[in-house]
């Protein structure tokens, strides 16, 4: 499962941003035990209907169950808001009724005797689901879970494609099919699937037949050999383009919707090449007889790694002016992919143990990111899922917990982001040959079952030979991070250079902590391994002189927050030379923070040139145009960033930053860009032109809004449109209010953004800010810190241009909004 994104072009919220629900009173913990096994699934044989109207399935399904150990004349099922109508234990091809009482929850059947462990029996059930009845809550991750979903089914509303599709995690297949809805069950399926026959069907493992019906319906066959969860089961209906790949004669196939035909396999054509690395990496070969992946309009998360068929939000479909700039799906894609083997083939026990799901699938994008575009790719989005760990005020949860109120607070920045850190770190620690030799150890023993964090420790030390209990105890069982204030110094009379490192987290807790530290005093870094352990540690190295830098984990492993007494001239060697990605983020935000100086002009002056270009970007997107000394130094380079940049969004990012000059000189470069494939470049253009020849602008913009735009030309055009009419911004304020916490609302900010930046009506403007700050007020609690820091800077950055304009009133109202704190630098 990966949780959807905050996304917008003023803000990125780098910690995956569940939303929807406003923070619950903290209520006592409970301790959640792994579910006993009375009864084993072993075969689910469905026959299911839809009733569009009524939003119905209508289910015939023939389970196959054994006892696990002990005897048993019962069977527990779940089975939620259903009209049961038949159940009954089949012998010899018959059905005997059996008796039952169902609450609405659980169904359960009193059996024909008492099996015991080596005796399977079957029972058949005839039952209505009614998922819109059910009532039902989600989670941070999903917001929903009625587990089945009719989209549109009367065709109603004429934008909208008519849609089927279940949402199992993480226990609401139960909601449309009766089971043992717990991740420890396993289970081979075959559905049969009646659906209308102008529409496809897809379900888990391999289409075996097709029956056309007389009635205009058509009765799809499909069947999984191979067991998995029930929360896996995966249902999909609607009108696609079907585009089709392979992997070693294996269909990997794309349902999209049919204008997105052209270019299905541009979002989603990578997967063979992922496929072929996980499968290289782990020892594994990819152990399931297709891969599908399916997109459903209104999906209540990001994505679901339903065995051999995927189902991604709506998100992903992207046309192709999008994905000239990028395609931001690509790492979850990665993400789903990678929980085929951790999730699917291997199954967390218990929703204590998820971490074995999605810290692994947080890892899964990272390996795919550093092994196609390298290490400063996998780096950056390793810091960023730190930061949203880091960020998100969970430092008292453990990894692995079996103590919360609801399987849905497992959902979080720690199974996540904490969790993929932690594997990272793990990785680091074992090194690279010993760790994939593990997870293949840890997939092979623990195949097609459920599994627990311990067994994972067990493969890693048959591997490597080690005591992994203290790294598993303090990591996967322990909560919290180190907070570490680090500080150099050199002592001259004794040639050392001394480093002391002080645990400052609150508690008595100190971590254990293996780290290398680099001394820089000639081209080439002596490395010194120690270890941190204490309240206190103090390392001396013998030095000659002086050293120009030393680097504190100095391959930027740590999960943790960390203050270093560092130059500026520490961090223009660490940029140029320390050239790990967060090594050289590190010392761009330095420099960010002292842009009035000249060392922090110098070292930003690098990273406009730097040699991975999201860091350009991200430079440049950051620079206070507010400054004198900033605005003359870096025009140059933006100039010809802009001109010549070979990523679109670092020559999106000039752009911007190039507007700021308000030169009429500039003109020409943004009409030219206004035409640009790209829609990131083309709106900042537009953006750009509007601050030197609004006539010019809302021209370009009045061109624009007859056609179909999307990302910063859509807002960018809708903004100066809006400009001209007071009525028509209104609205847009009046729409964004009305809308529901959720994707949409955070989508919708960026037009908030736009018109705010652009109007110079007093009211209009606070009105938005307002509406701006709401938003973040109605953040969960978990991730309101990191959205507020970020919404307050975005902020900072629009009164930087509102003085620059000579609209002092507006800036005026936007300091009043901000903490004391955070109105520096206006």
């Amino acid at each position: 499962m990966k949780r959807r994104l905050l996304l917008s072009g003023y803000l990125l919220l780098t910690v995956c941003l569940f939303a929807q629900r406003p923070p619950k009173p903290e209520a006592p913990k409970v301790y959640q035990e792994t579910p006993t096994k009375i009864n084993d699934l072993v075969h689910t044989k469905l026959e299911a209907g839809f009733d569009y109207t009524k939003s119905q399935l209508n289910g015939k399904v023939w389970i196959t169950l054994k006892p696990h150990f002990y005897p048993t004349d019962s069977l527990l099922l779940d089975a939620k808001g259903m009209d049961i109508k038949e159940v009954a234990v089949v012998k010899g091809g018959k059905n005997s009724t059996l008796k039952y009482n169902y609450d609405g929850l659980f169904l359960n059947i009193d059996l024909d005797k008492t099996y015991k462990n080596n005796e399977a029996y079957t029972v058949y059930i005839s039952y209505t689901a009614k998922p819109n009845d059910f009532k039902s809550k989600g989670s941070a991750a999903i917001t929903d879970a009625k587990g089945l979903y009719f989209i549109n089914p009367l065709g109603e509303d004429k934008e909208k494609p008519t849609q089927i599709w279940t949402q199992g995690e993480t226990e609401a297949t139960s909601v449309w099919v009766p089971t043992i809805d717990r991740p420890g069950q396993k289970t081979t399926q075959e559905f049969y699937l009646t659906v209308p026959a102008k529409y496809v069907s897809l379900s888990n493992g391999k289409l075996m037949t097709q029956k056309k019906n007389t009635d205009g319906t058509r009765t799809d066959y499909w069947k999984m050999d191979l067991p998995h969860a029930p929360y896996l089961f995966f249902i999909g209906v609607g009108d696609y383009a079907v585009v089709k790949d392979t992997y070693k004669g294996k269909e990997v196939s794309y349902y999209v919707e049919k204008e997105f035909e052209p270019v299905a396999r541009r979002i989603f054509g990578k997967t063979p090449a992922m496929i072929a690395l996980f499968s290289k990496l782990t020892g594994v070969d990819y152990p399931w007889v297709k891969y599908a992946q399916m997109v459903a309009r209104d999906y209540v998360s990001g994505a679901m790694e339903n065995t051999t068929a995927t189902l991604h939000g709506e998100t992903a479909q992207q046309d192709a002016r999008e994905l000239t700039d990028n395609n931001r799906w690509e790492e979850v894609i990665a993400h789903e992919l990678f929980h085929q083997w951790f999730g699917d083939y291997v199954t967390a026990e218990s929703w204590s143990n998820l971490p074995l799901n999605e810290s692994f699938a947080t890892m899964g994008s990272q390996l795919w990111n550093e092994f196609n575009y390298g290490k400063d790719a996998a780096m950056e989005e390793r810091y960023n899922s730190a930061q949203g760990y880091l960020h998100s005020n969970s430092d008292k949860k453990e990894l692995v917990r079996f103590q919360f109120n609801d399987k849905e607070d497992m959902f979080d920045a720690v199974s996540y982001n904490k969790g993929g850190a932690i594997l990272q770190m793990l990785r680091h620690q074992v090194g690279d040959s010993a760790f994939f030799k593990s997870l293949n150890l840890y997939l092979t023993a623990n195949k097609f079952k459920a599994a627990e964090a311990h067994q994972l420790r067990l493969a890693m030390e048959e591997v490597t030979g080690k005591d992994l209990n203290p790294f598993f105890n303090q990591w996967f069982f322990g909560s919290g991070h180190p907070k570490l204030n680090i500080t150099y110094s050199y002592n001259s009379a004794a040639k050392k250079t001394v480093v002391v490192v002080e645990q400052t987290q609150t508690g008595d807790k100190l971590f254990t902590l293996p780290v290398a530290i680099d001394v820089w005093n000639s081209p080439v870094p002596a490395r010194y391994n120690v270890v941190v352990k204490n309240k206190v540690d103090t390392f001396m190295f013998d030095v000659p002189s002086q050293p120009v830098l030393v680097n504190f984990d100095a391959d930027k492993i740590l999960l943790a927050d960390k203050t270093e007494n560092k130059t500026l001239d520490n961090y223009l060697f660490q940029y140029k030379h320390a050239t790990n990605y967060v090594d050289r983020r590190q010392a761009i935000d330095a420099a960010l923070k002292v842009q009035a100086e000249v060392g922090g002009v110098q070292i930003l002056m690098e990273a406009l040139k730097d040699k991975y270009a999201p860091l350009r970007a991200y430079t440049a997107n950051s620079l206070d145009m507010s400054l004198t000394q900033v605005k003359n130094a870096v025009e140059p380079t933006l100039f010809e960033m802009a001109q010549k940049d070979n990523n679109r969004l670092a020559r999106a990012a000039a752009i911007a930053k190039l507007g700021q000059y308000r030169f009429a000189k500039y003109a020409t470069l943004f009409k030219a860009a206004i035409n640009d494939s790209s829609y990131t470049v083309s709106g900042n253009a537009l953006e750009a032109l509007n601050k030197i020849d609004t006539t010019a602008a809302f021209t370009e913009a009045q061109r624009f809004s007859a056609q179909a735009l999307k990302g910063k030309l859509a807002s960018a055009t809708k903004s100066i449109m809006n400009s001209r009419d007071k009525g028509t911004a209104t609205k847009v304020l009046s729409d964004f209010e009305a809308m529901p916490l959720g994707q949409p609302k955070f989508q919708a900010l960026d037009g908030v953004f736009e018109l705010i930046a652009s109007t110079s009506d007093l009211d209009l403007f606070k009105r938005g800010i307002d509406d701006i700050l709401a938003l973040g007020a109605a953040i969960p609690e978990n991730f309101r810190e990191q959205a507020m820091g970020q919404i307050y800077t975005a902020l900072r950055a629009v009164a930087k241009e509102k003085v620059a304009s000579g609209l002092a009133d507006q800036a005026a109202y936007v300091e009043s909004k901000l903490p004391k704190d955070d109105k520096k630098g206006m």
